[in-house]
């Protein structure tokens, strides 16, 4: 998962996620109205196994694996605050959001211009249009490079350009991001 994708993530939720693997199954457990049956369909192991997680005997009790504990914590991010997510989404589709990062920009444009690309700290409001655009691609399975594709093409004209009042024909080149966070509302 990209920053920019972890960036996404953390905008769509209010509260953070539960910390511990006991606590993430019992969300689980909880949002699965305490079948170990579907919970152990959706993570992609036995029902017994759910059972040896969540056993309250000290003797019979097995922690998952890091690869469990990786399928458990997606499963929750999956789950978790699922109605904020969609009013958030919806808000930032209809009034836009501020796209806050620390990342690499380089540029195309005429000769004699400083092209040079150079790490900058970039606070921008950002429109609806862009929200739309990358909430689609989001869940149309693009990677991270699709993502820094359109967020480069909106700083683009939302910053560098003056949203068409100057540098016409720069092109922005968008990498090396060090972190992408995204305030809503």
């Amino acid at each position: 998962m990209g920053q920019i994708e972890q960036g996404l993530g953390r905008a769509l939720r209010t509260r953070p996620i539960p910390s511990s693997t006991e606590a993430r199954l019992r969300f689980l457990l909880a949002t699965h109205r305490g079948s170990t049956r579907k919970v152990a369909t959706v993570l992609g192991v036995s029902q017994r196994t759910v059972q040896r997680w969540v056993t309250k005997r000290s003797g019979a009790r097995r922690p998952p694996g890091p690869l469990q504990v990786r399928a458990i914590e997606e499963a929750v991010l999956a789950r978790w605050q699922p109605r904020v997510r969609a009013r958030l989404r919806a808000q930032a589709e209809a009034e836009g959001f501020v796209f806050h990062t620390r990342a690499r920009f380089g540029f195309a444009a005429f000769a004699g211009s400083s092209d040079d690309p150079r790490v900058r700290w970039i606070t921008q409001a950002l429109p609806g249009e862009v929200a739309r655009e990358l909430f689609a691609a989001r869940d149309a399975g693009a990677g991270e490079q699709q993502q820094k594709v359109i967020l480069a093409r909106a700083l683009g004209h939302a910053y560098f350009r003056e949203w068409g009042r100057r540098a016409h024909g720069l092109h922005v080149a968008f990498s090396d991001v060090e972190f992408a966070d995204f305030s809503i509302g």
